[in-house]
């Protein structure tokens, strides 16, 4: 593999390791975890600073935020009529580009 990088041209040698990369953050990144896209009643509203997202359903959801550069966004359960403050878009540009159902992380009780 080393003799193949190095016989590579710099420019597909680069393409190569930001391919690879864009591959593991797919699968190995928290959209992978994520479920469904999440049903229409829940909104989210973004500006650079914050994304907030609004429960407008009858029941409570989980749901994640997906963004652009694959950043990592904790799966929150968001009451119905409740809105939950993920990150925003920053100042790189980093956009929403969806929300997705996921599992909460449990957390286990002192007995």
């Amino acid at each position: 593999m080393t003799n193949l990088i190095q016989r590579m041209s710099r420019p597909a040698a680069l393409s190569a390791a930001a391919a690879g990369s864009l591959v593991m953050t797919l699968f190995a990144g928290p959209s992978a975890a994520a479920g469904t896209p999440a049903p229409e009643c829940v909104q989210y509203f973004q500006s650079w600073r914050y994304t907030d997202v609004f429960n407008g359903c009858g029941e409570a959801v989980a749901v994640t935020v997906e963004y652009t550069n694959g950043q990592w966004a904790p799966c929150r359960v968001i009451q119905p009529g409740e809105r939950a403050t993920f990150a925003g878009y920053g100042t790189d540009g980093n956009y929403v580009t969806g929300l997705r159902t996921c599992e909460p992380v449990a957390t286990s009780g002192a007995s």
